[in-house]
């Protein structure tokens, strides 16, 4: 898509297809250990007041090392995503997150 001299581009970063507020899936990944849920949880609960840890979803890996948890966030704002999303990657038990 290409734009007129009189458009001014469009900048990816600002232009979102999600509309806020809405229930936003989560998925993170890391080594299948004790305490990885409840600190996913309490991450979770840190930007979604309102997080219900009820909706979590778990997923072994094919030989069991790994476990995939998806978690479902109302997101309010972009913001809000890239936080979660920030503080998820830094935590030393995860190795993914989607």
């Amino acid at each position: 898509m290409s734009t007129s001299p009189d458009t001014p581009p469009i900048d990816a970063r600002k232009e979102s297809l999600i509309e806020y507020p809405s229930q936003f899936p989560i998925k993170v990944m890391g080594a299948k250990a004790d305490g990885f849920v409840h600190a996913i949880t309490l991450i979770a609960e840190q930007f979604d007041p309102n997080f219900d840890a009820s909706t979590i979803e778990l997923r072994n890996s094919k030989a069991g090392n790994y476990l995939g948890v998806t978690i479902t966030v109302t997101a309010t704002s972009r913001e809000q995503l890239d936080a979660i999303y920030m503080a998820l990657s830094a935590h030393p038990m995860v190795k993914v997150v989607l």
